[in-house]
């Protein structure tokens, strides 16, 4: 595939991607405002029975979970799709690109 090529389909995903993600934060509805759900999760007492029951790792590993769950609501998954946007963009980039082997390096060193 030709470096020119290559770059096209770059740009057009990067676009694609990052225009899809600024739709999504532009019509993302407003987080939830839960008291119930929000004063359980930093409630001390909540955390403490999350230890008795698992230890340490049982309370990292919620906390985890409820971390990576906000990653695919509302505005966040705007952010998260922009992201994702740019790896994938960055892996086509490492995929489609041929690598350099040493008949290109000699190649290129009787040009000069």
């Amino acid at each position: 595939m030709s470096p020119r090529k290559i770059k096209f389909i770059s740009l057009g995903l990067l676009l694609l991607g990052w225009s899809g993600a600024a739709a999504i934060y532009a019509f993302a509805a407003p987080p939830d405002d839960d008291p119930l759900l929000a004063d359980l999760h930093s409630n001390r007492k909540y955390k403490h029975e999350l230890a008795v029951y698992g230890g340490k790792a049982n309370v990292v590993s919620a906390e985890f979970i409820d971390w990576f769950d906000r990653l695919w609501q509302g505005r966040n998954l705007a952010g998260t799709v922009a992201v994702v946007t740019v790896v994938a963009t960055l892996g086509f980039r490492f995929v489609a690109t041929p690598p350099a082997g040493p008949v290109d390096k000699l190649a290129s060193q009787d040009h000069v």
